[in-house]
């Protein structure tokens, strides 16, 4: 009792100077988050990317400009996440740079997701999802929405620090297969793909009741839509099926296919600057891998040991979301 005790109250301190007004997003502490030092390794970055251990089980935060060194890395055993909620963070499956990456959004098979800041490596939210999340969505007013697979659906939370974990308002919407979500900034609506289609939801932007709506759907080549992540600095995205991978074009909505040395089961790929390798997380064993390699079949890193799942480039994802965005929530 205790221990939730000291958890609510932790969520409580994070969050005094953010709930204030009603109906506004508020920022839970901007300015000081935003200028407050990363950790030393993660500021001093020179290639970093971010990957999804399910063998520790943990987030790391791994410099390949500097010969692989992992320097930060996360585990919910060793976070504020309360010891009967560990389990749902076995075997991470993905992990997303948000808020000016100072913080990771981050879902696990085994039901959970968080939003862990970087600096002191707190979960300043986090919920069970439901069952096998494969990926989760910061919307515009810091509420997050996640796609499970196993029980075909998307999971819209309000994120309210004030709440005991898991505790909040939450909505569920029916989704095939799903496996991706993707907020699109520019065009204010949320893209998800289930099974064969692309589904393109609205969102009512009710900061207390958030909620989507499907607004059009088109149809994709193959079955089992898998990653869906947008192209570092263009407008698209990176599309995968367990046969194929393509980049999608978001003003057309239609495809071409990505020149990978091997094309099938890829389970992530990550876009840099110019001169950045693209990121293919393609399995060895099973469904993971100790390395991560390029579209050339070169690798990027490899660890033995490791059970990589999706590998990520820490860097801004202005496809989805503000530049140097701060850490905000919105209060009813």
């Amino acid at each position: 009792m205790k221990q939730i005790l000291w958890t609510v109250v932790g969520f409580f301190l994070l969050c005094v100077t953010a709930c204030s007004s009603k109906g506004a997003s508020q920022s839970a502490g901007a300015g000081a988050d935003s200028t407050a030092p990363l950790p030393t390794g993660v500021a001093a970055c020179v290639r970093c990317m971010v990957i999804t251990d399910q063998a520790a089980p943990a987030i790391d935060i791994v410099d390949v400009g500097r010969g692989g060194k992992v320097v930060w890395s996360w585990t919910a055993a060793e976070s504020n996440i309360t010891p009967a909620d560990v389990k749902w963070f076995t075997n991470p499956d993905d992990a997303k740079p948000v808020y000016d990456n100072r913080y990771l959004l981050v879902n696990a098979s085994g039901g959970g997701v968080a939003l862990v800041r970087i600096r002191d490596k707190k979960a300043v939210f986090y919920a069970h999802v439901g069952v096998n999340p494969h990926s989760s969505e910061l919307l515009p007013d810091g509420n997050i929405v996640t796609a499970s697979s196993t029980d075909n659906r998307l999971v819209i939370f309000h994120v309210d620090t004030l709440q005991a974990p898991n505790s909040g308002y939450r909505k569920v919407i029916p989704m095939p297969f799903a496996h991706n979500v993707v907020w699109d900034r520019s065009r204010q609506v949320l893209w998800s793909a289930g099974k064969g289609m692309l589904y393109k939801l609205g969102y009512n932007g009710d900061c207390a009741h958030p909620d989507l709506r499907f607004l059009d759907s088109v149809a994709l080549p193959g079955t089992d839509a898998h990653e869906l992540f947008p192209v570092y600095g263009k407008d698209s995205m990176f599309l995968t099926n367990p046969s194929s991978a393509y980049y999608l074009d978001m003003k057309t909505l239609t495809l071409s296919p990505i020149a990978s040395y091997d094309p099938k089961n890829i389970k992530s790929l990550s876009a840099g600057p110019s001169g950045w390798p693209v990121l293919v997380m393609t399995p060895r064993v099973s469904w993971w891998s100790d390395e991560v390699r390029d579209l050339k079949g070169d690798v990027v890193y490899v660890k033995e040991g490791l059970k990589i799942y999706k590998a990520r480039w820490l860097l801004e994802n202005l496809f989805s979301y503000r530049p140097a965005a701060a850490f905000s929530i919105c209060t009813p």
